[in-house]
């Protein structure tokens, strides 16, 4: 007896506790205000009695229900249906809107309730909740409604804030479905029933994704467009996802994405080092890289080959997901998932075949690389000891014999040094050895040296060598034979493609740097060379087939290491020959300069 005297005082104490004051209960009903509450209800009869009362009441009902709604609805309140749609039917009710999903096995509900008058729309994407709203009440559960049984518990508020909030979130999945009726004649005629939706807010984009991967059964296929995109997405945890469907249910999964050493640090935290270095070990987790592109920025997904999802990038500089994704686009449609697995296939064999080749492109350095070193070995004594043996004969025709040799032998001296330098380019490792030297002395003697081989074939050639510039010494600090090659370079080509005339090579310092130009009076820069003057074998790919066309590639690459510029350009004003020259930057350098004139800037741009 005291036990049920303390129990039924415990459940007036609750209910006193959550009562509303009796006096501003009187004040609300005298000046009209509707008493604002929120409670949940967990005894299934009164939780029927509340959705009765809530349908007879309303002036209006809109439902957004699972599947198993529909059964709940015919099993439990069918008659009050029927009652609010006659009302309908006289205009004393907006009627009832309703969206769900129509499958198979409730195509026979939809179009019973559709014959009553209930508008019906079909859409995949339904919130997480079933909700009601009728025009004074919210009313959700979280169920699954499963077997149309009545549900053990239910969200009931009038809460403006409740009711405005899911009303617009009604009205945004309204519009994004399809009418009932499409739907159900796609059933009855068993056409493939593809879904394609487009998302346009990223949260529900997530949403779907996060469980596209966590559903996955056989296959899950990625395509980042950017490393930044791989990224985002291991931090909402869909790649963490999908590489747990890897080890734990044995799913496929392969992963595109351009190269990034952070992508490259997180894949091997989530897989873990010994598999990330051994994928033969666990053949279900792969990850290959590709080119970065600018014209592809969308993620796709692909989900055992049955469904897609595409998400375009609205800007790839953001850090998460939700602000980085714009609208993305879901379908199950077998076509175009297939069409997404093809893409998917093509580039993941390219990306073999770039292995490959990237793999025979080193091979074939090394090879070059090795040859280059190998010539180079018996060049030096061919050229010293035909050198020797020059100089004891005396007979004028075999003097002739060994100038050959010892023209070619340097020629294919010089052609080693390139394809050397070449290499040291590409791989990154032209190291520069830079010391203080006078410039003007360097050129001096590098144009006495070429005029002493032209005087030597004054019979060949009618060609003059000038030097122009301050009289004062100029000191850089610089890789004093790398400049040197370049002069070289320079002056060899302008001998090359000028028969008679001058060659003028001049150094004027500017502002904050010095301008060395080399200008000849000869036939020119070719029309077809000139668009890629500076690239490897550039004179070699047209009808100019004199020199490999290595010389202004390995020019321009010992430049830009001395943060200068180099340029080229046919001499348009005099109608004759070409200009070609460098800039070097005055930076840190130590100068002795008694001249700093002023010069146009045009002639050399």
């Amino acid at each position: 007896m005291i036990e049920d005297i303390q129990q039924q005082q415990y459940i007036f104490e609750i209910l006193w506790n959550k009562a509303t004051p009796a006096q501003q209960r009187i004040k609300e009903i005298e000046e009209g205000i509707e008493h604002v509450e929120t409670v949940a209800l967990k005894n299934i009869s009164e939780i029927a009695k509340r959705i009765e009362k809530n349908i007879e009441s309303s002036n209006e009902i809109k439902i957004a229900s699972h599947p198993g709604g529909l059964e709940l609805i015919y099993n439990n309140f069918l008659g009050s249906y029927k009652n609010v749609l006659d009302r309908h039917r006289r205009g004393e009710h907006k009627g009832i809107r309703y969206i769900t999903t129509i499958k198979k096995d409730n195509e026979g509900l939809s179009t019973l309730l559709l014959n009553e008058g209930v508008q019906i729309r079909h859409t995949k994407n339904l919130t997480p909740l079933s909700f009601c709203i009728s025009n004074k009440e919210f009313l959700a559960t979280a169920e699954k409604m499963e077997g149309g049984k009545m549900i053990s518990s239910l969200l009931v508020s009038n809460e403006p804030i409740y009711i405005d909030h899911y009303n617009s979130l009604f009205e945004e999945l309204w519009d994004n479905s399809i009418d009932a009726m499409v739907r159900i004649n796609d059933i009855k005629e068993a056409v493939d029933l593809a879904d394609i939706e487009v998302i346009p807010r990223s949260a529900r984009c997530r949403l779907l994704y996060l469980d596209l991967v966590k559903d996955s059964k056989e296959e899950v296929l990625f395509i980042f467009p950017t490393s930044n995109a791989f990224i985002r997405q291991t931090k909402i945890g869909a790649t963490p996802l999908a590489i747990e469907a890897a080890k734990e249910r044995g799913v496929k999964v392969r992963i595109l994405v351009p190269y990034n050493e952070e992508v490259e640090v997180r894949f091997r935290q989530e897989v873990g080092e010994e598999l990330a270095q051994r994928p033969s070990y666990n053949p279900t987790i792969e990850i290959r890289y590709t080119e970065q592109t600018s014209g592809t920025m969308a993620t796709i997904l692909v989900v055992d080959r049955k469904a897609s999802l595409v998400m375009e990038i609205r800007d790839d500089s953001k850090t998460t997901f939700d602000e980085a994704i714009g609208l993305s686009t879901y379908s199950n449609s077998k076509a175009g998932v297939l069409s997404y697995v093809g893409i998917f296939e093509r580039l993941w064999i390219q990306t073999e075949l770039y292995e490959k080749l990237k793999e025979s492109e080193k091979l074939k350095d090394d090879f070059v690389n090795i040859a280059a070193h190998e010539l180079r070995t018996p060049i030096q004594p061919i050229l010293g000891l035909t050198q020797i043996l020059r100089s004891r004969i005396k007979d004028n025709q075999q003097q002739q014999l060994l100038d050959t040799i010892l023209r070619n032998a340097k020629r294919l001296q010089r052609l080693t040094q390139d394809i050397l330098d070449v290499s040291r380019i590409e791989s990154k490792s032209l190291d520069l050895t830079k010391e203080l030297f006078n410039l003007n002395e360097m050129i001096s003697n590098a144009i006495e040296d070429y005029n002493r081989v032209i005087k030597e074939h004054q019979d060949t050639t009618n060609l003059k060598l000038e030097f122009t510039g301050p009289k004062e010494d100029i000191f850089i600090e610089a890789d004093k034979s790398r400049i040197n090659q370049v002069i070289s370079n320079l002056l060899s080509n302008a001998i090359k493609f000028t028969k008679a005339g001058t060659i003028t090579t001049a150094v004027v310092p500017n502002n904050n740097e010095i301008i060395v130009s080399v200008n000849d009076t000869g036939s020119g820069i070719d029309s077809e060379v000139l668009p890629k003057l500076f690239t490897k074998f550039s004179t070699t790919t047209t009808k100019s087939k004199m020199g490999t066309g290595l010389g202004l590639f390995i020019s321009k690459n010992i430049i830009e290491a001395h943060g200068g510029r180099i340029w080229g350009k046919n001499n348009y004003s005099s109608g004759k020959g070409a200009t070609f020259g460098f800039s070097l930057p005055f930076q840190n350098q130590n100068l002795t300069i008694g001249v700093t004139s002023e010069i146009r800037r045009d002639w050399w741009y």
